[in-house]
């Protein structure tokens, strides 16, 4: 595959690594941006990138929760411009299709589009798509939704840039009061400015582990100075490694963000808030969307993936 100047600068906005090393890097993996990543962290001329993917769509998402706050869903619907995105007819359908969601048993996409939209009974959610597309003119797709429920606490949403990112966060205790609301909203906002990609190391895979640990030695092979090291030192270097990783990737463990000291991590802070209101909090999981990050295949055409869900 020829590696064209565009490819070489999305690979470098991924990585941050030098122009010439990515395109060595996309040259040595024929064009493949996954292998291509994995090829600059091997060499260690980029760091643990975060999971990332071509945006390949406009759009926003949303967030909606029940009164009580103890069940909330998110959802992304796609757009194929900005301008429709801002557009207020695109923001009250997509609305509609958040209260839609939090209501749904749908067990998946499919399920969902077949479903009676609540705003007209008389057409399926498919139907009322459509019929949106139409008035607007665009093509459009709602993409996913994710319903949380929290019985034993309550449920923070936070909307950041309009719409780009949304993020649900589970509290699960026995206090719920205006503190505590504040630092549900804190951490949500946390998982959208740091993209974390799991609440707490429970959550984290032996694969995923094993995986890392693959890319670390192969950095150090790569650097005859710590290849030369014994043996128990370079497996001492990789743990080191993941676990630096790990206080990055995992929620609870990174460095809180409003942190005065610079030092307090996310599960201090909220053992702080506890303390103070008496209370016994947990962060059970989060949900965090961004617009078009589900669109990571390389090659996916918005087009075609919205004829496909409308069944043409």
């Amino acid at each position: 595959m020829a590696v064209t100047a565009a490819m070489v600068k999305e690979l470098r906005e991924m990585t941050g690594a030098g122009m010439m090393d990515c395109k060595k890097a996309l040259a040595a993996t024929d064009g493949d941006m996954d292998k291509a990543v994995e090829f600059l962290r091997e060499k260690g001329l980029a760091g643990a990138a975060k999971k990332a993917g071509r945006i390949a769509a406009e759009g926003i998402v949303a967030t909606k929760l029940t009164d009580d706050g103890k069940k909330a869903v998110i959802v992304e619907v796609n757009s194929e411009t900005d301008f429709v995105a801002k557009n207020e007819k695109f923001q009250t359908y997509v609305a509609s299709v958040a209260a839609q969601a939090l209501k749904s048993t749908a067990v998946d996409m499919d399920a969902f589009m077949e479903e009676k939209w609540e705003s007209d009974p008389s057409m399926t959610v498919k139907e009322a798509l459509s019929s949106e597309i139409s008035i607007i003119g665009e093509n459009m797709k709602i993409r996913r939704f994710e319903q949380v429920e929290e019985a034993n606490g309550l449920v923070v949403s936070y909307i950041h840039a309009g719409g780009r990112i949304g993020v649900l966060v589970d509290v699960e205790t026995d206090v719920v009061n205006d503190a505590v609301r504040e630092m549900a909203k804190n951490v949500a906002m946390q998982a959208a400015a740091l993209k974390p990609q799991f609440t707490d190391r429970s959550e984290v895979s032996d694969d995923f582990i094993e995986h890392e640990k693959g890319i670390i030695l192969a950095q150090i092979q790569n650097d005859p100075k710590e290849a030369s090291k014994p043996e128990k030192v370079i497996q001492g270097m990789i743990q080191g490694r993941i676990n630096k990783e790990l206080k990055e990737f995992c929620l609870m463990d990174q460095v809180y963000v409003k942190a005065e000291d610079g030092k307090q991590n996310v599960s201090q802070y909220v053992a702080q808030v506890a303390k103070a209101n008496s209370a016994n909090i947990k962060i059970k999981r989060f949900v965090r969307y961004e617009t078009g990050e589900g669109l990571e295949k390389k090659n996916e055409d918005f087009a075609a993936e919205v004829a496909k869900q409308m069944g043409q």
